[in-house]
């Protein structure tokens, strides 16, 4: 008789596979980039610069900036995916699977953007004044009706539970073994334990005072922790650069052509290329699983589409760049031919590149800053998601349950709860995809219109009247 775990494995496999879930959120993606007329290409430096030069509206609704939400949903993004992830998907489908990798992220842009508009556009306001929305509210109110409320509340309880495993004891674990191994390449010995307690003490500082205290914290942590990552990945790629042709050659080659076996590599072809790309690219953006949405709804906007266009930044910054530099890094310095997988491919990247111990430093230190974020993050889709089902009255006891969870996955392995989670957050999904699809008129009309009314004109109105001009200026 099967065990739980092997349940579980089997499961997890089945709903990430190439035959659910992975073709499901594609095709979802390049659905919505047609109805939207490749608006993520169109409007990719439009978006840009409202999240990163205009970056809040005054006098809006809402309870955090365009930039905060934005950088609250990249801390649950930019996590262990974008440095384990990467070097698994490389592992086990070669280069080529950075450019599926690549094309997850480019459609994942229209799947993040339609989230986070339907979830301004059908948010309301809770018993405290906070703003909540999300999937679970466009489901129930978008699409309506018995079916509508059923899919919104298994989305509310797929996440609720799921933040627990891939936003929080697989997070801590990884943040606890990485500073523990570090200490010991530098003669300390300190227990993960420790480490996890210390974790859940600086995690309840931010995640007990709610989403205001959540998006402060995240606009200031996230940008450094991404810039500090980038800068170290830039330094290999600035001192390996005669390597990146070949890598480059070597990603688009092994994309349609598939990978033969060399070095410490064993070879894959083009299938495995596309499975493991497309598997671990959604894996890190996380467009599709609707997550991002609850974030987007605690914006202070007037405009869906406004917040919308800053949303799809995530999956554009998260793939397109961290994990583009992740996987050029491990290419250009021929890690990928060790043999190792995961963290270590990576520590072998930077180990490689960077002299002394500063490259394996780095990883560890960027780990856990990634990993210590993304439970910020899932911590508030976590309650957002029980408050829907069960009421505010659920928020403090769940917040102080998350963070002792946060304690207890610094202790030990956790396969359990990570197949567990796996197939919570792979299920998150489904309910989700339904609605996007099923609301797609929706996301139209009310980009139409608003490009109608307001334009790149009126977003140059607002960041004048932001910056304290006249708007007529």
């Amino acid at each position: 008789m099967e065990s739980v775990e092997q349940i579980l494995s089997r499961a997890s496999s089945f709903v990430w596979g190439p035959l659910f879930l992975v073709p499901l959120l594609l095709l979802t993606g390049f659905y919505l980039t047609i109805r939207l007329r490749g608006l993520q290409f169109r409007e990719l430096w439009h978006s840009l610069w409202l999240a990163l030069v205009v970056r809040k509206e005054h006098g809006a609704e809402g309870d955090i900036s365009h930039f905060q939400a934005l950088m609250t949903a990249l801390a649950a993004t930019v996590g262990t995916g974008n440095i384990v992830g990467v070097a698994t998907a490389i592992a086990a489908g070669g280069p080529g699977a950075l450019f599926w990798m690549w094309v997850t992220g480019l459609v994942g842009m229209a799947t993040k953007y339609s989230e986070a508009l339907l979830s301004v556009r059908y948010r309301s306001v809770d018993e405290r004044g906070e703003q909540i929305g999300g999937p679970m509210y466009y489901l129930e109110r978008g699409v309506g009706g018995p079916v509508g409320k059923v899919l919104g509340v298994a989305f509310a309880l797929f996440a609720s539970v799921a933040a627990f495993g891939i936003g929080n004891m697989v997070q801590s674990q990884a943040v606890s073994d990485a500073v523990s191994n570090s200490a010991a390449t530098f003669g300390f010995s300190l227990h993960p334990g420790v480490v996890g307690f210390i974790i859940a003490v600086l995690a309840a500082l931010v995640i007990l005072g709610g989403i205001r205290s959540i998006g402060r914290f995240t606009g200031t942590f996230v940008p450094i922790m991404i810039v500090a990552y980038m800068g170290g990945a830039s330094v290999i790629l600035a001192l390996n650069y005669q390597g990146i042709p070949d890598a480059v050659r070597l990603v688009f080659q092994g994309a349609f052509t598939g990978t033969a076996a060399t070095g410490g590599f064993l070879g894959a072809g083009v299938a495995a290329a596309i499975r493991f790309g497309v598997a671990r690219g959604i894996f890190s953006n996380e467009s599709g699983l609707g997550s991002a949405g609850i974030a987007a709804a605690a914006a202070r906007t007037r405009e869906p589409v406004r917040q919308a266009l800053v949303s799809m930044t995530q999956t554009f910054i998260d793939t397109l760049v961290v994990c583009s530099f992740t996987g050029l890094a491990i290419i250009s310095t021929g890690a990928w031919l060790t043999g190792a997988d995961g963290a270590g491919m990576t520590q072998a990247a930077f180990r490689t590149g960077l002299p002394g111990q500063w490259g394996g430093l780095i990883v560890a230190v960027s780990l856990s800053m990634f990993a210590f974020s993304t439970m910020l993050g899932w911590a508030y889709y976590g309650e957002k998601s029980l408050e829907y089902l069960l009421g505010v009255k659920a928020v403090t006891p769940y917040r102080v349950l998350f963070i002792a969870a946060i304690f207890a996955g610094s202790l030990g392995t956790i396969d359990f709860v990570w197949l567990l989670s796996d197939v919570l957050n792979g299920l998150m999904a489904l309910p989700n995809l339904i609605g996007l699809i099923l609301l797609a008129g929706v996301i139209v009309r009310e980009t139409t219109s608003y490009f109608q009314r307001v334009g790149h004109l009126g977003d140059v109105e607002v960041a004048r009247a932001e910056a304290g001009a006249p708007a007529d200026a």
